[in-house]
């Protein structure tokens, strides 16, 4: 029986819906029932979410509060989450994601021992970021301040005061030839390498203290994995990895 039903469904033709006839064309599209019944799950939708609202209107405590509150703000009539500050930056979570600490730890300890290279050859002489020395000098009288020549109670060139260092005497200039370069053109020439220099130790002192943080930072997470009670202490920066303060647990 169920065959013989099957046999008569197969030959039956498809219902289809009417068209829209021809002298209403100017009207617009005729709805079909697949058109109407979006149109209502969107019309009963919208009417439940207004009762929900409705009620939870109702409902509400006036002296609840909520985080929310206090963490965003009303920008063109619509609640914002207030930006927080980064706490990693893109280049740190690409490292921690693909790279292991050791690798990590490999990478600075190689970079401090290249600035310590670097350092030991360069001196920071007439280094930007060096804190500037201070040399003072005593005189007896406040006439004496007046004439004061730094050149003269030195006993050096006034063309060589300002210089931090290689600085010599009048009496050294006058018994010792110079050695090295004198020509303006290779003097400078000599400067801009010396700044080429700084700028790379500068480059390399950068890398070295992200890789550091870095480093703190794969472990610290490493550390979180305990499952010994914790508390954080201070807060995750880009320049520095979060505290936690562990709670004091007798080995066995």
């Amino acid at each position: 029986m169920s065959s013989f039903r099957k046999a008569l469904k197969s030959q039956q033709r498809n219902h289809h819906e009417r068209s829209q006839p021809g002298f209403r064309k100017t009207v617009g599209l005729l709805e079909k029932k697949k058109d109407y019944k979006l149109r209502a799950v969107d019309y009963h939708k919208k009417q439940n979410t207004l009762s929900a609202l409705r009620k939870k209107a109702l409902e509400k405590n006036p002296d609840e509060f909520y985080f929310k509150m206090i963490s965003s703000k009303l920008e063109d009539g619509v609640h914002v989450m207030k930006k927080t500050e980064e706490e990693v930056t893109e280049e740190q979570k690409n490292v921690m994601r693909t790279q292991d600490m050791r690798y990590v730890e490999m990478k600075r300890v190689a970079e401090a021992k290249k600035i310590e290279r670097l350092k030991g050859e360069l001196h920071l002489l007439d280094a930007e970021n060096k804190q500037k020395n201070k040399h003072t000098f005593f005189v007896d009288s406040n006439k004496k301040v007046e004439t004061f020549n730094l050149a003269s109670h030195l006993g050096t060139h006034p063309k060589l005061v300002d210089r931090v260092y290689n600085r010599p005497t009048l009496q050294t200039l006058e018994t010792k030839s110079i050695k090295g370069s004198v020509k303006p053109n290779i003097i400078n020439k000599l400067a801009k390498q010396r700044k080429h220099q700084y700028k790379i130790l500068s480059q390399r002192i950068d890398r070295e203290k992200k890789m550091f943080v870095i480093s703190q930072k794969i472990q610290t997470r490493k550390d979180l994995q305990d499952k010994n009670k914790k508390v954080k202490v201070k807060k995750e920066t880009p320049d520095r990895a979060a505290i936690y303060k562990f709670e004091s647990k007798r080995k066995r």
